[in-house]
This record gives structure tokens, sequence and C-alpha cells, in this order.
């Protein structure tokens, strides 16, 4: 519902030199879910020989954020937040990062990212792993949680966001051009908390025709393939590629925080 994906116009008008934020969807198709067997040292999909890979990308104190970027229209309330790199516990290596919201307005929210060396080509292959913990007390709060990659070339944005949305119970994908979030046909059932869950998208998209590709979201071992498509968007800026994450506040707003473990980017 209140979405960066929402605000990315205003967003990009506005953050022109930092980053074009958020995602596109497009037509959705039905989709099978599969059992996979991880690999990869836990990845659900195959990285291809070659691939530039970037580990353990939550530690790093890189985080950036953008005031009321996240929020619907970018507008509005800047939700008090936080990020902590290099906690312990709960972690699965020795060092995870909490990310936390204590919105005071309903429906704000908080969007974080880093940026990485811009791609200067076309990818055939993009993956976005992480392992995602909601503490005990934490699992009925959000309103939604977002992540997102996003490549800039030649001034056109491709955004590969996604969206777990608690008050419909359904991941979704962002239409740049509609604005508007769109279901994938994925059933999302809420985190449980205390315990570790582990995430990977994977996209790829094709410069001559300016698209973007959903190619398959994996949860807990269980990948769904997909085949949905949606349109980059121009805006006109440097080029870039950066990671993201969002925390969404629900009515009431209740507080919460999620720690990230293992965050992993690979491409080619």
């Amino acid at each position: 519902m209140r979405r960066w994906c929402v605000t990315a116009s205003v967003y990009t008008a506005i953050f022109l030199a930092a980053i074009a934020l958020t995602g596109c969807g497009g037509s959705a198709s039905s989709t099978q879910s599969t059992q996979v067997t991880p690999a990869n040292g836990g990845s659900s999909g195959s990285i291809p020989s070659g691939a530039t890979i970037i580990d353990n990308v939550e530690d790093t104190p890189n985080w950036l954020t953008c005031g009321a970027c996240g929020n619907d229209g970018a507008v509005g309330s800047i939700a008090v937040n936080s990020f902590t790199p290099g906690i312990s516990s709960p972690s699965e290596d020795g060092r995870a990062t909490q990310f936390s919201i204590a919105a005071s307005t309903p429906y704000t929210n908080t969007y974080w990212y880093q940026q990485q060396t811009p791609i200067r080509n076309q990818i055939g292959f993009l993956m976005y792993e992480f392992d995602l913990y909601i503490p005990a007390g934490s699992e009925n709060a959000p309103q939604a949680v977002e992540f997102e990659c996003q490549q800039i070339l030649g001034g056109w944005v491709y955004n590969f966001s996604w969206q777990a949305i608690y008050t419909l119970n359904v991941w979704r994908i962002f239409n740049y051009g509609a604005k508007q979030w769109e279901s994938a046909n994925i059933p999302f059932q809420h985190f449980s908390p205390g315990t570790w869950h582990h995430i990977v998208a994977e996209y790829h998209n094709d410069l001559a025709s300016h698209s973007v590709f959903h190619d398959a979201l994996t949860v807990d071992g269980v990948r769904y393939p997909l085949n949905i498509r949606h349109d980059a968007f121009f805006s006109g800026s440097n080029d870039q590629f950066t990671n993201a994450i969002q925390l969404d506040s629900n009515l009431h707003p209740d507080p919460y925080s999620v720690v990230v473990d293992k965050m992993r980017i690979a491409y080619k």
C-alpha cells in the first residue's frame, strides 16, 4: 500500500544524483511452486560461472536513507528509524544488521539503500538473496516488508522490487509505468517470529526493449518460477546500481524491527 515504489516518480525527480527508487511490476502470470535444494552455500538459484558476487552486503555501515522518500508521494512524516550493523545475536555468522522503525504517523515508512559499482551492461542474471529474522513481538507489526535491486543505465531505470504485503497476504511487484503494486500470484504467509527465513529473488533485463523480468522468487526453499515482464522507466539519471530494503508501518502504527544476515548480490 504505502510503498517506496509509489513514490518512485517523485523521488527520482528529487534524487536524480542519488538513486531512482522502487519497483516496477508487470502483468502477473500464474505461478507454480517448486521445492528446491539450496545450492551455492544456501542459494536457491544457480549462480552462473563468472558472475560477480557481493557477499555479506548487510554488514557494511554504508546504508543510506532519504527522509520521507519511502512514503506515498515521498511526502509526509519521517518515521523514527535506525539500522545497527554488526549485531551478534540474533545472527547466523556472528554479524547481522538490525533495521528498526518507530513511526508516529500511520503508514509512514523507511527506505534504506546502498550504492554499488554501476553495472554498465545488460544483466543476464541477477540474484538478491538474504536471510530475514522477525523478533518475537514484531510478527504482526509490519504493513509490508520490501526489498529491491535497481540498475540505471543510459538514463533508463531497471527496477527489481518485491513487497510482502501483510494486509493482503500476497507477494507483489511494482508496476513503474502504472505507479501501482500488482500481485505476482504468490501467497504470502506472515514470517514466523524467532526464526530465520531465506529469500532469493532472481531477475534479468533486456536493454533493446527496455524490459525488466522477474524470473523467480524463493521463500524458505520453495521456488516460484515466474515470467513477469514490465517496462523500464526513463529518468535521465546517471548510471547506478543499488540494493535496498524498506519497512512499512501499519495503521496503529506499531514499532518493529527485522534482522538481516547473509545478504548477497550476484550478477552477470
